[in-house]
């Protein structure tokens, strides 16, 4: 089994989105050695 930790860097998020239950815009550097789950939805 290959592993990818490492080799290819997450881009940042891009200014001016909407964040839900936090008081700032987050960064990657925040979240650096974390476990992050995104959830992505939609009202339709």
């Amino acid at each position: 089994m290959q592993s990818y930790a490492g080799s290819v860097n997450a881009p940042e998020f891009p200014s001016g989105l909407t964040w839900v239950n936090t008081d700032r815009p987050l960064r990657m550097a925040d979240l650096q050695g974390r476990i992050v789950l995104l959830d992505f939805w939609t009202f339709c």
